[in-house]
C-alpha cells in the first residue's frame, strides 16, 4: 500500500480529527465514525496514525541547541495553580536583557511542540517561557490524549492566572527588559486574547486560531493584536466578524489574516493539519510583529 500523503485525506476526516482533538467526540466514537473512509485497502489504524502527531521527527530546534540556553524552571502562581513548571529559553550568546515572550500551549499541556516552538521564539532574539498549565496534576503526561483528559480538569480562569503569573515572571526577570507580548494556539490563542484585555501592560498578544474574548471587554485591551486564522476553521471564524468590529468600534489596533486552504492547526508541524507556506509566513509575521512591539 502506498504511503498515505495530506492531499490523500478528505477535508471531512480532517473536520473529524479536529472534533477529537478539541473533545467534542471521545477517542471510541472517532474510531468509529473513521472507519467510514477506511477504504481503498486504508485501514482505520491507518488512518488514526496518520493523524497523530509525531514529535520524535519533526522538532526543529532541539533542547541542546548550542544557540540557546534552555532550562526547566518553577515559578509561583498563587492565583493559579500554585508552582509552575516552565521551558524558560534564551539565545547563547546575548548581551544585557531582551524582551520577552510568553507562549501558551494547545489544549493538551506543554507538548514537545509547544516546546520546540518556544525554543524558536527564543532563537528569534526573545527571552520565551513556555508554561506547562497541567503542572498541578503531574505536568503534561506524554501523550496528547491524556493531557486533554488531564487539562479538562482545570478551570480556564484559574489557568489563565497560570499564564498571567508567567508574564509577571518575566516582568521581575533580570534577563527581561519587560516588554512582553504572549502567543498562543487554540486554547492558547484564546488564553491570549484574554490576555491582551486582562493585562493592561502587555506589549503585543497574537492569538493563533483562537476563540475570541467577551466583546464587552474589548475597550480594556491595550496591546496591539496581531491575530491568525485558518481559512476552514468555521467553529473558531465564526466568532471573529463581532470581536473585528468591537476592535473598529474601540480604536483597537490590531492585524488580522485569514490563511485560505488550511485546517485549524495549520501552523502545528507534527500533524497533517499543518500547512507550510501558511505557518512558514504566519510565523515569519509574528517574529517581525514582536520586534517591531518589544524591541
Amino acid at each position: 500500500m502506498k504511503e498515505l500523503k495530506k492531499e490523500d485525506i478528505s477535508q471531512e476526516v480532517f473536520d473529524l480529527y479536529d472534533d477529537y482533538a478539541h473533545s467534542r467526540i471521545d477517542r471510541r466514537q472517532f474510531l468509529n465514525k473513521l472507519s467510514t473512509y477506511a477504504i481503498g485497502g486504508v485501514t482505520v489504524m491507518t488512518l488514526m496514525s496518520f493523524l497523530m502527531p509525531d514529535y520524535k521527527s519533526k522538532v526543529q530546534i532541539p533542547q541542546n541547541d548550542s544557540r540557546l540556553v534552555s532550562e526547566y524552571i518553577t515559578y509561583q502562581s498563587p492565583k493559579g495553580g500554585g508552582k509552575i513548571k516552565a521551558l524558560l529559553s534564551r539565545p547563547a550568546n546575548a548581551n544585557g536583557k531582551l524582551p520577552g515572550i510568553v507562549v501558551v500551549h494547545e489544549n493538551r499541556g506543554l507538548n514537545p511542540h509547544i516546546e520546540d516552538v518556544g525554543r524558536r521564539a527564543a532563537l528569534a532574539g526573545f527571552v520565551s517561557i513556555a508554561p506547562d498549565a497541567l503542572t498541578p496534576l503531574g505536568g503534561y503526561p506524554g501523550n496528547d490524549d491524556d493531557g486533554r483528559a488531564l487539562q479538562s480538569k482545570r478551570g480556564r480562569d484559574e489557568m489563565l492566572e497560570d499564564f498571567i503569573a508567567a508574564y509577571e515572571y518575566l516582568t521581575a526577570s533580570p534577563q527581561c527588559t519587560g516588554k512582553i507580548g504572549v502567543v498562543g494556539f487554540c486554547f492558547g490563542g484564546s488564553i491570549s486574547n484574554l490576555m491582551a484585555v486582562k493585562v493592561p501592560g502587555l506589549s503585543a498578544a497574537v492569538p493563533f486560531y483562537g476563540g475570541q474574548p467577551p466583546i464587552d471587554l474589548v475597550p480594556n485591551i491595550k496591546a496591539p493584536l496581531m491575530l491568525h486564522y485558518a481559512g476552514l476553521d468555521t467553529r473558531v471564524n465564526e466568532g471573529w466578524p463581532a470581536y473585528e468590529a468591537a476592535l473598529k468600534a474601540n480604536g483597537k489596533p490590531y492585524k488580522a489574516y485569514i490563511y485560505p486552504d488550511v485546517n485549524h492547526g495549520f501552523h502545528n508541524d507534527t500533524t497533517p493539519r499543518y500547512d507550510k507556506e501558511a505557518a512558514e509566513l504566519a510565523w515569519e509575521r509574528t517574529t517581525a510583529f514582536f520586534k517591531e512591539n518589544l524591541l
